[in-house]
């Protein structure tokens, strides 16, 4: 998989991320990531470390309105082929399955890494919080029971 220690840096533009686009509310903006592979020292694991810089164009779930949600990521992945292999990966090591042949697609992870960093509810920071005001007293309407005539005619027969 991996022979030597490489080093890898790009911009990808986000509509060429379709996976990702669903999610987006337009596909303007780029992204810019670095990749270095290289292999473990001590456990002579294969891995690739990821950076990932972007903005991405979101739904405020508060406003509905359109922000930019940055994106600044890190994160090292081990390049295993076999579940079997996931006990010896490092704790700061997440696990990445490769197929057999050890192919890597780098537009791929950088996609898989920017979909995996959306917020469920994407909320603007800088929109104002909602906040409701209720009235102190409530009044409640007293309805007439339903059983209030039954328990007459009870009444009545004893």
């Amino acid at each position: 998989m991996v022979a030597a220690k490489r080093r890898f840096e790009g911009v990808l533009p986000l509509s060429g991320m379709t996976r990702l686009a669903a999610d987006l509310v337009d596909a303007e903006g780029d992204c810019r990531f670095e990749m270095e592979f290289g292999r473990d020292g001590v456990l002579d694991l294969p891995y690739v470390e990821i950076r990932i810089e972007a903005a991405l164009p979101l739904l405020c779930q508060r406003t509905l309105e359109r922000f930019l949600h940055p994106v600044s990521l890190f994160q090292r992945l081990g390049l295993i082929t076999d579940e079997a292999q996931e006990a010896a990966l490092p704790e700061d090591m997440e696990l990445f399955l490769v197929d057999g042949s050890g192919e890597l697609h780098p537009a791929a992870l950088v996609e898989d890494e920017l979909i995996l960093a959306i917020p469920v509810v994407p909320i603007d920071p800088r929109s104002a919080e909602v906040t409701a005001e209720w009235p102190a007293e409530v009044e409640v309407e007293e309805k007439p029971n339903p059983f209030a005539a039954l328990a007459a005619l009870k009444a009545h027969k004893k």
